[in-house]
């Protein structure tokens, strides 16, 4: 951008500042006198199609979000070092004391296409993340069916990663939290719910819950009506 050109994030800032904040200045303010108190982490995949707030219709100080490539959940063990991921999920049950987790994975998800076909030898800290997504990949071609298949499976995966930390197992197990796998359509504008009764995602419109489980390890294929 040269000097002459507009400066769009300017301009963006600005307006937030002289149309949208004086139409909410109230909210703000209360959540810098009380706090934030978001019953909902959300965590969900960086790409820029995926809207939290606009999808589940809500505003400041209501979710709690963690954004990384692939919406993925590193495994409790340490394994992956020191995790922001990890420190956000701790922060988010023990202060904010959230009462719900939600994944959302989506279509045409470069992640998990990346999981199958490689990335850049130099990108050695993206290729170690994807390898979260190893065990939701399908022994397949790529095709657009597989990686429907896989991004859900994927959502699943980090249902079940969260399952393993101690803090959150325990908090579903007496009911103070529970866990919800999302996968959203783009071009079609419907959010998918995992039903761990179903054993499969459900669309919001047809389903009767924002989306249950797993409680136990998923198996696909199995009878999960038990």
């Amino acid at each position: 951008m040269t000097g002459s050109e507009p400066d769009d994030l300017l301009s963006r800032l600005r307006r937030f500042r002289s149309d949208y904040f004086p139409r909410h200045q109230q909210r703000f303010q209360d959540l810098v006198a009380e706090g934030q108190h978001p019953k909902t982490l959300f965590i969900g995949c960086s790409d820029s199609r995926l809207m939290p707030y606009l999808l589940t219709g809500t505003g400041p100080g209501e979710l709690f979000i963690i954004r990384n490539v692939g919406a993925f959940v590193p495994p409790c063990d340490g394994s992956h070092g020191l995790h922001g991921t990890v420190a956000a999920i701790e922060f988010a049950l023990l202060e904010l004391k959230v009462e719900r987790i939600v994944v959302c994975g989506h279509s045409h998800c470069g992640a998990i296409r990346a999981a199958y076909e490689g990335v850049a030898d130099e990108a050695l800290a993206l290729k170690s993340w994807l390898r979260l997504a190893d065990e939701a990949l399908l022994p397949v071609r790529p095709s657009p069916a597989a990686l429907r298949r896989s991004e859900q499976r994927a959502v699943v995966l980090q249902l079940e990663r969260l399952m393993d930390y101690p803090m959150v197992r325990s908090r579903v197990e007496r009911n103070a939290l529970t866990l919800h796998g999302w996968h959203y359509v783009i071009e079609e504008g419907e959010v998918h719910v995992f039903d761990v009764q179903a054993g499969d995602f459900v669309p919001a419109s047809l389903a009767s819950n924002a989306g249950t489980g797993p409680y136990a390890p998923y198996v696909e294929g199995a009878d999960h009506t038990q």
